[in-house]
């Protein structure tokens, strides 16, 4: 078998895909259970129907967005119809794996499978990871500036525990401030200087194990580097805009989902959207797959202000919604890109044996 294909099939096991639902279901369930409010889930009859029509039209455009993203990345390589696989399976990669790890090298072999090659499959990879990270690092002081310090949660927690999640929020921002800069230095400066950095760190004695793994890396990033030279103003207009457009649309899902239960005013709806940036911000370094367990939990602290009782019956919509269809569709396509791409493969391999041998 080929080794991609062991890397798919071990990243998509059904253990990987079963321990997201059982923490995020039974994170769910205790919400419920623990103060008997299973007599909420009657609150969903008489929800605004529009506003949950609302959130999932914005879900579906911001699908529609991931997909016009990585088609104009790949300056149209990937069809409607491959973009669609590669965003479902990233979508599925990033569900079963912690938040903090992401989907990035199954996201590589994708690209890879569907005909690009790998430099330039590493090289869109990190960039939509760059892109991303630069989006939460100028979005976060404009929401902390906007709110004067009302971003962060205060519903039902210690002043110790403000202090935590602040420290939390700050520690998981610094992280992925370094790592952002780092790739950026990396990518568009001065690539082989990152290279013999990574070399050097590593020849440090108790690190010196990771040698191999720093050589490999830096010659994937100076790969990576050499592809996104010499791109036009309007491939880097796409590839910003488009990011801000998805984000947005985001986080304004669950805007819509809470306006379904309760009245939210304009400023109301910016607070929200500014305290979901903060939220995820702190997911980031979440341990478990997707965040599931810990999103849930977390949840009430963060938005229970604006829902009151409503709290567990919108986050379990929520998770409904962003979360498990992408478990369930991920399944569906998996088999059928499996078939495809590494059914191609074999054909390839078997035509090039054959010219060969002639």
């Amino acid at each position: 078998m080929d080794q991609n294909q062991k890397t798919i099939l071990k990243s998509f096991s059904p253990v990987k895909v079963l321990i997201p639902v059982v923490l995020g279901l039974g994170a769910t369930a205790w919400l419920f259970i623990k103060d008997d409010k299973l007599g909420d889930l009657a609150s969903i009859a008489d929800a605004n129907m529009w506003w949950l029509v609302a959130a999932l039209l914005v879900l579906v455009i911001r699908d529609f967005g991931y997909i016009y993203r990585i088609r104009a990345l790949t300056d149209k390589f990937l069809t409607w119809r491959n973009s669609l696989d590669v965003i479902m399976l990233w979508e599925f990669a990033s569900a079963v794996t912690p938040s903090v790890v992401g989907g990035t090298t199954v996201a590589t072999i994708i690209l890879n499978k569907e005909g690009i090659p790998l430099g330039k499959s590493l090289a869109y990879v990190m960039l939509t990871a760059v892109l991303d990270n630069m989006f939460f690092i100028v979005a976060a002081p404009i929401a902390l500036l906007a709110t004067q310090g009302d971003v962060f949660p205060t519903f039902g927690l210690d002043p110790s525990d403000v202090s935590k999640l602040k420290w939390a929020f700050y520690v998981s921002y610094s992280l992925i401030a370094l790592y952002t800069f780092l790739m950026i230095y990396a990518l568009f400066v001065r690539p082989r200087a990152f290279k013999w950095l990574l070399l050097k760190i590593t020849s440090i004695g108790f690190l010196r194990k990771w040698r191999v793994s720093a050589f490999q890396h830096g010659n994937e990033i100076i790969w990576a580097s050499q592809q996104l030279k010499g791109k036009d103003t309007a491939y880097w207009s796409k590839a910003i805009l488009s990011t801000i457009f998805v984000w947005s649309a985001r986080y304004f899902l669950l805007n819509c989902l809470i306006a379904a239960f309760v009245d939210v005013s304009l400023s109301e709806h910016l607070l929200i959207i500014s305290r979901n940036l903060i939220f995820w911000i702190v997911m980031l370094i979440a341990i478990t797959p997707g965040g599931a367990g810990i999103v849930e939990m977390a949840f009430p602290s963060f938005f229970g202000l604006f829902l009151g009782g409503f709290s567990n019956v919108v986050v379990m919509l929520y998770r409904l919604i962003t979360y498990y269809p992408y478990l369930i569709l991920g399944s569906i396509f998996l088999p059928k890109w499996i078939a495809k791409v590494f059914g191609r493969s074999a054909v390839q391999q078997r035509e090039f044996a054959s010219e060969t041998r002639r």
